[in-house]
């Protein structure tokens, strides 16, 4: 039993000593990835986004305070009239930063904004293309592996000297001519640091298999190779085409809808060859843009060398696009609910999808993300056509004008109510 609690004594030195140097760099990392969590959809460090560049914020702020205020409830900041808070609120189209309180606290703020203070310039760029902005993402890189060996490293360190320590205080002890013990059996032999293994093993076992079963389902980042090299960010980064414009179904139904195959050839009838900074792939690889404009015409089956005459419509298909985006049978969600009726942007769930080559789902799409979204969505109730019609039943109720409110009076009898 003894031997027992000098193990568990020693025992407790290493894994705190393990857990400090593990948390400095879990510290170092928290402000980033809330930044990602949180201002991503809506911010960049050095560029405008929907809404300003966040690099420098506190030089712009009177204080972390005042930062503090602004993100936990914009809107109380704005009714205090605070004059810089005005002005961003009018220079940005008057959209409400959304309310973190709730989901965040002043320490995550902080956070966020030393990771802001302190992350690394963007490099220049020197006509490089894809390979800057590589490199560029190499500096902000994770460092986890290399503190996690570190820690590793460390840990046998300290277990070698106390095997050392305990070794020289029996030699001591011996030569000094103080009663010797029995030699002690090896703590790795003990059943009791076995049995202490053995639930430590099945505890992790337990952990990381309820850890991956709550995860089956969820494919962040989820990037599959498509059979065009379509790039968001020469179409709607670049080039400035509005996503509506390809998407038509985004502010009239449940459905963005994937944009037929006569929608790109609008455009690729007169654009025939790619002349824009050089293409990439995820993997580094160079993509030939005219190459792919080309698969486009195989599928619109278009001869380019005909200017368009005698299209042969017989021999178009559409693309097999691989779907990302891809909700449970169970979930119900409308587009037009929110990008029209709630008038959220398309980067909120979507990511700076005007910088991306490939696409990748950007959100986990998981209840909970929708939940905490909605916790701190603000509802545009003026000017609403879809509740001033409630308004005008509650006053037509008041004076006697009917009697009651029917189901086919708030549109019952939609055909998209039941079926869906």
């Amino acid at each position: 039993m003894i031997h027992f609690k000098n193990f568990i004594s020693k025992f407790g030195v290493v894994l705190s000593l393990v857990l400090l140097l593990s948390s400095s760099s879990l510290f170092a990392q928290d402000g980033k990835a809330l930044f990602q969590a949180n201002c991503a959809s809506c911010h960049a460090l050095d560029k405008v986004l929907t809404g300003p560049a966040l690099r420098g914020v506190e030089d712009r702020w009177p204080s972390r305070a005042d930062i503090h205020s602004w993100v936990l409830n914009s809107a109380a900041v704005l009714k205090s009239g605070n004059k810089y808070a005005n002005n961003l609120f009018n220079q940005y189209g008057k959209v409400s930063m959304t309310a973190f309180q709730g989901t965040l606290d002043t320490k995550q703020i902080d956070a966020i904004l030393d990771y802001i203070k302190t992350a690394p310039q963007p490099k220049a760029d020197n006509g490089a293309g894809g390979a800057a902005d590589a490199s560029a993402q190499g500096d902000g890189s994770d460092n986890s592996l290399f503190y996690g060996i570190i820690t590793v490293v460390l840990a046998i360190v300290v277990l070698i000297l106390i095997q050392v320590n305990t070794n020289l205080k029996r030699v001591a002890e011996k030569k000094a001519g103080e009663p010797q013990l029995q030699t002690p059996t090896p703590w790795y032999r003990k059943k009791s640091v076995l049995v202490f293994l053995v639930v430590i093993v099945f505890l992790g076992f337990g952990y990381c298999l309820a850890k991956n079963a709550i995860g089956l389902g969820h494919y962040q980042n989820y990037e599959p190779k498509q059979p065009i090299f379509y790039s968001h960010k020469v179409h709607a980064g670049v080039n400035q085409i509005n996503c509506q414009y390809c998407h038509i179904g985004v502010y009239q139904g449940k459905q963005a809808t994937i944009p037929a195959v006569n929608i790109c050839m609008n455009c690729h009838k007169a654009i025939k060859e790619y002349t824009g900074a050089p293409l990439k792939d995820e993997e580094g690889n160079d993509i030939n843009g005219t190459a792919e404009i080309q698969k486009l015409y195989a599928y619109a089956g278009y001869d380019p060398s005909k200017d368009g005459t005698n299209w042969d419509a017989s021999k178009a298909k559409p693309i097999a696009w691989t779907r990302i985006h891809n909700l449970p049978d169970h979930v119900y969600f409308n587009h037009s609910q929110h990008v029209k009726v709630g008038q959220v942007a398309c980067q909120t769930c979507h990511g700076e999808i005007q910088n991306m080559n490939e696409v990748k789902q950007f959100a986990p799409l998981t209840m909970g993300w929708c939940i905490n979204c909605h916790r701190t969505t603000k509802v545009q109730f003026k000017d609403n056509g879809f509740y001033s019609m409630y308004e005008k039943y509650h006053d037509e109720l008041k004076s006697g004008k009917i009697d009651s409110v029917t189901v086919f009076m708030i549109g019952g009898t939609e055909c998209q109510k039941c079926h869906y």
